[in-house]
């Protein structure tokens, strides 16, 4: 069954930044967005994955610019969002979407894996938060509808075991929501996160703990689990409804996962 709900174009004079773009669910969701009216930028560090993406839209008629960028590079991604307002107009949604999932025993003491998800999806979504807010202000004080959406993740709030890092860094991102929509809440922009459960993408390949990868391998294949496509649907709802509407915390479980 396809995931697709919207009709028409609801997101038509939208711009939209998505990144990590380069495959799951930010390749789907930069996809979807613009086959829903908004034009869209991607970010990511694959360049190859990014000019394949971009292709793609625009041969489906849709309007999408790449921009290869590390986002735990401060700097670079002050320089792409420049080149979003540039190129396609100030940003009025921002799908702060990169991230990375290390999981591993806290006494093997990865110290380098723990660093990666802290810079990635700590100081990454801080980054694209710095680049972006004064687009999405901007946009909010111009009568516009302006969301800042962030991927979290059940493990923000769940217990499991050898995924403390990585839970970690998702409940930082998951009460930064919370406090942020107070604060920006005000100035009608919207701010939500979305916390996935278990998800059909590339992202478990970077497990290497055997426990870890046993059990996300054993949910792929005894469940009807998420696939990317649904989680576009979600970010598109969110951004097309209302703007005095703010989803602000939506948890997206496959119907059978129990854990």
């Amino acid at each position: 069954m396809s995931a697709a709900l919207l009709t028409g174009t609801p997101l038509t004079g939208r711009v939209a930044v998505v990144s990590g773009a380069s495959s799951g669910i930010g390749a789907a969701t930069a996809t979807r967005l613009a086959e829903l009216g908004a034009k869209v930028a991607v970010l990511a560090r694959r360049k190859d994955r990014l000019d394949a993406l971009t292709e793609a839209v625009r041969a489906g008629g849709g309007t999408a610019i790449a921009l290869p960028v590390d986002v735990t590079d401060r700097e670079a991604v002050q320089a792409a969002a420049r080149q979003v307002a540039d190129q396609l107009g100030p940003a009025d949604l921002v799908f702060n979407n990169a991230g990375v999932q290390l999981v591993s025993p806290i006494t093997d003491l990865r110290q380098d894996d723990w660093q990666r998800q802290i810079d990635l999806n700590v100081t990454g979504v801080m980054n694209v938060i710095g680049a972006f807010v004064p687009h999405l202000t901007a946009a909010a004080e111009a009568g516009k509808p302006a969301d800042l959406i962030t991927t979290s993740s059940i493990a923000a709030t769940r217990i499991l075991e050898k995924f403390s890092v990585y839970s970690g860094t998702k409940a930082y991102i998951s009460q930064l929501t919370r406090l942020l929509r107070v604060e920006l809440g005000r100035k009608n922009v919207r701010v939500a996160t979305i916390e996935p459960g278990m998800v059909d993408t590339e992202l478990p390949d970077h497990v290497t703990d055997p426990d870890a990868t046993k059990l996300m391998a054993d949910l792929i294949d005894r469940i009807d689990v998420l696939q990317s496509a649904d989680i576009a649907e979600t970010v598109a709802f969110m951004a097309a409804v209302p703007r005095h509407v703010n989803l602000t915390e939506i948890t997206i479980l496959p119907t059978a996962q129990a854990i």
